[in-house]
């Protein structure tokens, strides 16, 4: 599942690397939660949960069957 959710992350990354930022897997849990790190700009910013649930969450339950949800480190 892992190699899963760092393809799917590779399909976000651009464009949170235009605003500045990054992404990277922190964890995946046995029950299907995900914890990841906004670095850059996107870890402070104001909009970063927005993102973290509208983007990431949305993309990784699209692309890897088993996510349950998506946590911020």
């Amino acid at each position: 599942m892992r190699s899963q959710i760092e393809a799917a992350l590779e399909k976000i990354r651009p464009s949170l690397q235009r605003d500045g930022g990054d992404i990277e897997l922190v964890g995946v849990s046995e029950d299907g939660v995900v914890t990841v790190r906004l670095t850059g700009a996107c870890g402070g910013c104001p909009m970063s949960q927005m993102t973290l649930r509208h983007g990431v969450e949305r993309l990784l339950r699209e692309h890897v069957a088993g996510i349950s949800r998506v946590e911020s480190a």
